[in-house]
């Protein structure tokens, strides 16, 4: 679909997006489809490279509300039954199948090549009434006498001159690990423990398995808790990360392509599984994985998505969030706009729900980095809770999980307690 002209684009909306992502556009899309006039801005030009491939199964039902299900099972993306981990010998576990846990079209889910899947986000967007805009730079955000955000300045390709300016009671905030808003209001908070640091490439012909486990997502462990990832991707494309401490993976050299192959060494079935593949990307590197937003909302700002949190990817979850997330802040905005209402205190519920879900997946990575830690463990003295933990796994994220974690606290002692921070900047606490 060819680009807007901006010269007969309005400057007043219902809601402003800035970034056009999976949270941008389901966002988008929710709000267009209740009525609302939306526009959305992405500084880049789709179809664009993006890391996070890999969906889990709940992932299906923000897609079927948006309409996205046709298209996604006409794609090329290879299906995804179930995950498989490999100890550093080679020794690969039973796979777990998704299938096996719940009788539901979710429990077949895709791999996907993001800059494709991100692509048909935004276009489903249009098609439900959003204005989508690319090239388009947010600059900075436009404030009242109150200071509640009313509107933003963008900066448009090939359009010289002073920054535009658009106006809308509701802003959301989609920008990513960009972090727009987080970044302006210096609201960012590590996550210490999971100061973590990523290498990754893509393989044309490197191995894929048989069967049902061809589209699978491989977890292959390295000493000290390290991992590798493992997804197939469509055009015989594999995508091949390493994930570990900063200190051990840069204990000898801090450059990416010593560092990935020094540890597919470490790891027999990824070395086999590569050797016959031949690498077609550059090494990429992300460093210092996750971290939350001291506040998730101000007055006329909402934020969704990686510009809310951003949590270690080891269980996929990374796009369900994000989907997620823009679904349930559109809902809150569209409570927002019909009560005309655009207070932060209006998003607490958003919030509340936003820190449940990624605690629910957030206590899991602790364990799963405790080096004397596994889930088996707790199967094995917790019987009952094995469907509890599948469903955190696969993403029913917003249920109490409180019996689960208490049991994973008896074998792994590095669980912290919920972190509190992240709910609306209300006008109280600005001025405390």
């Amino acid at each position: 679909m060819t680009q807007p002209d901006t010269t007969t684009v309005s400057n007043k909306y219902d809601a402003i997006i800035i970034g056009g992502g999976p949270a941008g556009t389901t966002a988008a899309a929710i709000l267009a489809m209740k009525g609302r006039s939306v526009i959305l801005f992405e500084r880049e030009k789709f179809p664009r490279y993006h890391i996070g491939e890999s969906l889990i199964p709940f992932t299906y039902f923000t897609l079927e509300r948006l309409g996205m299900l046709p298209k996604m099972r006409a794609s090329a993306f290879p299906k995804k039954y179930g995950v498989q981990f490999v100890r550093p010998d080679g020794h690969v576990s039973t796979p777990f199948y998704f299938f096996q846990h719940m009788e539901h079209e979710c429990a077949q889910t895709w791999q996907v090549w993001r800059q494709d899947f991100d692509h048909m986000l935004m276009h489903n967007a249009r098609e439900k009434g959003a204005t989508c805009i690319e090239e388009a730079s947010v600059k900075e955000l436009i404030h009242n006498e109150d200071g509640a955000v009313v509107g933003v300045r963008v900066s448009h390709k090939g359009a010289p001159g002073s920054p535009v300016e658009y106006f809308a009671p509701m802003t959301i905030d989609a920008s990513g690990r960009d972090a727009f808003s987080i970044v302006r209001h210096d609201w960012r908070e590590r996550d210490p423990y999971l100061d973590k640091v990523a290498v990754w490439t893509y393989f044309r012909g490197a191995k894929r398995d048989p069967g049902l486990d061809e589209g699978a997502t491989t977890v292959a462990y390295v000493p000290e808790k390290g991992w590798f990832w493992y997804i197939p991707l469509p055009d015989d494309r594999v995508s091949v990360g390493i994930v570990a401490e900063r200190a051990y993976l840069q204990r000898e050299t801090t450059d990416p392509e010593k560092i990935f192959w020094a540890e597919v060494e470490r790891n027999s079935w990824i070395k086999d599984h590569v050797s016959t593949g031949t690498v077609i990307e550059k090494y990429r590197v992300v460093n210092e994985y996750s971290y939350r937003t001291r506040f998730c909302a101000k007055d006329g700002l909402l934020l969704v998505g990686d510009a809310f949190q951003f949590l270690d990817p080891v269980f996929s979850s990374g796009v369900f969030i994000a989907l997620k997330s823009g679904e349930l802040g559109a809902d809150a905005v569209d409570a927002a706009l019909t009560a005309g209402d655009y207070s932060a205190g209006m998003f607490d519920d958003y919030a509340k729900q936003m820190k449940h879900g990624v605690e629910s997946m957030r206590q899991l990575v602790y364990a799963f980095y405790n080096h004397d830690f596994s889930f088996s463990q707790v199967i094995r003295k917790y019987p009952h809770l094995r469907g509890d933990l599948t469903d955190c796994l696969i993403g029913d994220l917003f249920r109490d999980f409180s019996e689960l974690f208490s049991a994973v606290k008896d074998f792994a002692s590095n669980v912290p307690p919920p972190i509190e921070h992240g709910g609306p900047l209300l006008k109280e606490t600005a001025t405390a």
